[in-house]
Formats: structure tokens, C-alpha cells, sequence
């Protein structure tokens, strides 16, 4: 397993070690052990896969009070993973980081609590998988509108397919202070 730095503290890009033979491949897509000895969590207690089509835009998703890390990787297809440090106070607050993610590379991405996160299907379909530190929880539930001008966030597609929450989510300068992550930077 190789763990890769993105360019907001926190936020990680994890490559498994793959075996690949003429029968197909193998991976571990998690690992207790390996994840503590990273720092990374090891204990989740909630299961969410999604599957949408090409063009599907879902985010930027988050939650507070009640916040979840994510474990999220792409089971099928691929699509471009975002997060978005949403923690005011953060010297990284308003910044964002990419990474596409495919069944074909096996790549996931540690979204910490804090955060919020969405992504775009890129191929005809995708089915999304996310290990989540805490239960969903829908009164703590927050979005931050996915082209938010001040996030410049540069989605791979002028205009997705959205659901009507995400198409009416608030810009992140529009949310009352007390709806946003008091997670330490």
C-alpha cells in the first residue's frame, strides 16, 4: 500500500498493492493493520454504495454537527473525486484537491471529517463505494454548491446532471458559521 499526500493535509490518495496474473487481480481495499500503522482510521460503521451515469454530479457533500471521514473508491468505472477543506480557521479553508479514481487504477481517497466531498462520473456508469467513520445523520446533513465561484473548482464538465439538493446548495461564503466544521486544522 503506498499512501500519496494531496495538496490539503489530511486528505490522501491510497494505492493498493495489486496482484495481477492471467486470472485477474487481488487487492486489499482495506487493512486494519496498515491503515493504523498511516494513521488512518480503523473503524467504520457504515456502508454506502451509489451507482450513477456518465455525467452524474454528487456534491459537495458534508456533515455537522456529527461529521464523517470517508474511505471512498469506484468499484466499477471511474469518476473525479473532489474535496474541499471546509473547517474555517484552516489555513486551507476554501481549497480544494482531485484525483481521479477508476476500478481500473484501484485508487481510493481519505476524506477526513471536515470536509466536504463530491464527485463526477466520467464513464458511462460508475458504482461508488464509501467506509464512513459515522452514521449518516439527515439533520446534520450540509451541501456546498459544486461551482461555488470562490471554490473554482475545475469539474470536467461545463453542466452535470444534479440532484435538485445539490443544483440549490449554498455557496460556501452563505452558510451560517455555526452549519461549518469546527474540526482543528
Amino acid at each position: 500500500m503506498r499512501i500519496v499526500e494531496t495538496s490539503l493535509p489530511g486528505c490522501l490518495v491510497i494505492e493498493p498493492a495489486v496482484f495481477e496474473d492471467e486470472r485477474g487481480a487481488f487487492f486489499e481495499a482495506w487493512n486494519a493493520r496498515k491503515f493504523a500503522q498511516h494513521g488512518l482510521p480503523t473503524s467504520f460503521v457504515q456502508s454506502n454504495v451509489a451507482s450513477s451515469s456518465r455525467g452524474v454530479l454528487r456534491g459537495l457533500h458534508y456533515q455537522w454537527p456529527n461529521p464523517q471521514g470517508k474511505l471512498v473508491g469506484v468499484l466499477e468505472g471511474e469518476v473525479y473525486d473532489v474535496a474541499v477543506d471546509v473547517r474555517p480557521g484552516s489555513p486551507r479553508f476554501g481549497h480544494w484537491t482531485a484525483v481521479v479514481l477508476s476500478a481500473m487504477n484501484r485508487r481510493q481517497m481519505w476524506i477526513p471529517e471536515g470536509f466536504a466531498h463530491g464527485y463526477l462520473v466520467l464513464s458511462e456508469r460508475a458504482v461508488f463505494s464509501y467506509l464512513c467513520t459515522a452514521p449518516y445523520d439527515s439533520t446534520a446533513d450540509a451541501a456546498v454548491r459544486w461551482d461555488d465561484p470562490a471554490l473554482a473548482i475545475d469539474w470536467p464538465a461545463a453542466e452535470p446532471v444534479l440532484s435538485p439538493k445539490d443544483r440549490n446548495a449554498p455557496l460556501l461564503a452563505n452558510i451560517a458559521p455555526e452549519r461549518l466544521p469546527d474540526c482543528k486544522p
